[in-house]
């Protein structure tokens, strides 16, 4: 097949190039050039350029033609300012989320030639087809599997996607690596949120958002016990960096319009906040919601997974309970549904 390898310059997306390629694939590795420069001005560097090197080495090592696409007012107008809008209405945002499906698997698609057959890309996750439909499969590495961060691609997309380390975990990605002798074999994993990069999530909101003084109050007895930079620097269930003594204190509420950053005791966290929330758009792979009531939930990407119930409030909009307690639940988050080994979409956390 014809295939449109989107590449970053890390390991990953390298070994599935050069896996593809082996396989006999018609390849073509592109690079996808986000940022405005007057964007990242404040850095002193460009994010991207350490990353390009690499993607050159390895194109040019592997005899691969690479195309370096600009997506950068897409990339702000979708994203970024998506985020911004989040983290200033005191939510939590997730980035990764949308930038699968409205930049890689989406303007990409848009903007490159229509004989590319599939896109593939280095994500941990595999294409499960059921019927005429099309489902993500878990990886068989917990803690890289990334159905979590492609919840909310469409049937369009999953159908042309192509994730050659989805049957790999992160160790034999590793060897394959060295295998193929790739210029960044032993380069470490990013662990950059998408949009950002190398760029530090609290310079990124400074930048933007600058800082305001405001009270750190304690919920359950209202008494002060610090101050913070601003709202925005902050999200339910964060432990690091409060600045307080006595802990663990954990966020577990912001008032966006007085500036309060609101914290409990592990001692004292409400249990049932921490077991029950709302959800609501959701994006089922099916197209409807699935008929069983109890289903696993990941909150956050990682290998934590809860059992859950699903109680519907209306078509749009429902309450899930999880099996036990979790502090990190907050608006603005994704809540992805699983059954065993099969994603089968995701919602937003509203409450």
């Amino acid at each position: 097949m014809k295939i449109a390898v989107l590449v970053s310059g890390g390991v990953d997306s390298s070994v599935a190039l050069a896996l593809l390629k082996e396989q006999g694939h018609d390849v073509t590795a592109f690079y996808l050039k986000i940022w405005l420069e007057e964007d990242v001005a404040f850095l002193g560097q460009c994010p991207w350029e350490e990353d390009l090197k690499y993607v050159q080495a390895v194109c040019e090592q592997l005899e691969v033609p690479l195309q370096v696409l600009s997506l950068q007012r897409e990339y702000w107008d979708l994203i970024v300012t998506y985020a911004l809008e989040e983290i200033k209405a005191g939510r939590t945002p997730n980035s990764d989320i949308f930038c699968n499906r409205l930049i890689k698997f989406g303007k990409f698609y848009d903007k490159i030639d229509r004989s590319f057959q599939k896109i593939a890309s280095g994500h941990y996750a595999q294409v499960h087809r059921m019927g005429d439909k099309y489902l993500l499969k878990r990886s068989p590495d917990p803690v890289k599997d990334q159905t979590y961060f492609l919840a909310y691609m469409t049937q369009e997309q999953l159908a042309r996607a192509c994730f050659p380390l989805g049957i790999y975990n992160k160790a034999q990605v590793r060897e394959l690596a060295r295998k193929y002798d790739l210029p960044n074999k032993d380069r470490k994993d990013s662990q950059g949120i998408c949009f950002l990069g190398k760029i530090r999530y609290s310079d990124f909101v400074k930048h933007h958002l600058g800082e305001q003084r405001g009270y750190i109050i304690d919920i359950n007895s209202g008494k002060k016990l610090g101050e913070h930079r601003g709202y925005w620097f902050y999200t339910i269930g964060q432990r690091q960096g409060l600045g307080l003594s006595g802990g663990p204190w954990y966020v577990v509420d912001k008032d966006v319009k007085e500036n309060i950053v609101y914290v409990a005791h592990r001692d004292q966290l409400p249990e049932k906040s921490n077991r029950v929330f709302e959800v609501a758009n959701f994006n089922w792979f099916l197209g409807q919601r699935p008929e069983k009531e109890e289903l696993q939930v990941k909150i956050r990407h990682g290998k934590v997974i809860y059992n859950c119930k699903i109680e519907y409030v209306e078509e749009e909009r429902a309450c899930v309970t999880i099996d036990r307690p979790d502090s990190g639940i907050a608006p603005g988050q994704f809540a992805v549904f699983y059954d065993e080994e099969l994603c089968l979409g995701g919602s937003v956390i509203v409450g």
